[in-house]
């Protein structure tokens, strides 16, 4: 398994001299798995430079969404795979309130965009999965969900292929002050022993209790969880808007701190464009 970080922020995008280093794309992870398939973690701005890799391949394409608020879906119209006559997409929507499975296709309709999704030459399929089933498969990879903490809710995604477990919870608030949907050691529980999680770190504490409520989690609670989890390795992920790269830095070494704190044997790293990591060539590093 190889994955690749397309987009890594929250919000909005956010172009501009200081946020080069980690980037100002909004969320997409691509995941290639052994056997050639290709599975994408969310269509936000990200999803437009994937799509440049992507056309000059001619397999199906697996796309999970967590949810579909505009910065996981706004680079969809601009992921060239959709142009392509007879390209396969398929489509796995996210668990949301209220169940709105077509929401990433209807943003181009009406007034919203100025190509209507009705006439896309590609074969797009929306896949909307049973809320009784438990996990399922694309390919070689078994797929398994969980509700997100998150305003609209939402959905978690664990991929388990190539003897790897990678686990992706972005927007997701682990002590929101509504009712949870999904507890602490249910995370645990979905996220135990994960070769990475990839875990919404969007706040800091200076940021609460202004920004309680709104469905992030702060950096050091997904610090705790992938302790936790006895984790590999964690993903700080879906930066903040105004969060400059020297800020996310810094953000980095504090979270450093706790794991030293905790003695645990994690390792940490502030998700940034570009990131490639290649589980089966380094599988711990």
């Amino acid at each position: 398994m190889k994955l690749t970080f397309y987009g890594v922020r929250g919000s909005v995008p956010t172009p501009g001299p200081e946020y080069i280093r980690y980037g100002g794309n909004t969320a997409c992870v691509h995941i290639e798995l052994a056997d050639g398939t290709d599975i994408i973690l969310d269509a936000g701005t990200g999803i437009r430079s994937l799509g440049k890799k992507l056309i000059k391949q001619q397999g199906d394409i697996y796309l999970l969404l967590t949810h579909n608020h505009w910065d996981h879906i706004q680079g969809f119209p601009f992921f060239a795979p959709i142009y392509e006559p007879d390209r396969n997409i398929y489509i796995t929507p996210g668990q949301t309130s209220p169940d709105a499975p077509n929401a990433i296709l209807e943003q181009m309709s009406g007034s919203y965009f100025p190509v209507d999704y009705q006439t896309l030459p590609a074969n797009i399929v929306i896949q909307s999965i049973p809320d009784n089933t438990s996990a399922w498969s694309i390919n070689s990879a078994t797929i398994t969900r969980n509700k997100m903490n998150h305003p609209g809710n939402g959905s978690a995604f664990l991929i388990e292929a190539d003897n790897t477990r990678v686990a992706y919870i972005t927007d997701n608030e682990l002590y929101p002050p509504y009712k949870k949907t999904t507890d602490f050691m249910d995370w645990v529980s979905f996220a135990k022993d994960a070769d990475l999680i990839i875990h919404d770190a969007q706040y800091m504490l200076s940021d609460m209790p202004k920004k309680s409520g709104w469905g992030h989690s702060v950096a050091e609670e997904a610090v705790k969880l992938a302790m936790a989890c006895q984790a590999k390795r964690l993903a700080l992920y879906s930066h903040d808007e105004i969060r400059t790269d020297d800020e996310i830095e810094a953000l980095e070494r504090h979270c450093q701190d706790v794991i030293e704190i905790g003695q645990m044997d994690l390792q940490l790293f502030a998700a940034a464009e570009g990131i490639c990591i290649d589980f089966d060539t380094n599988p711990s590093a």
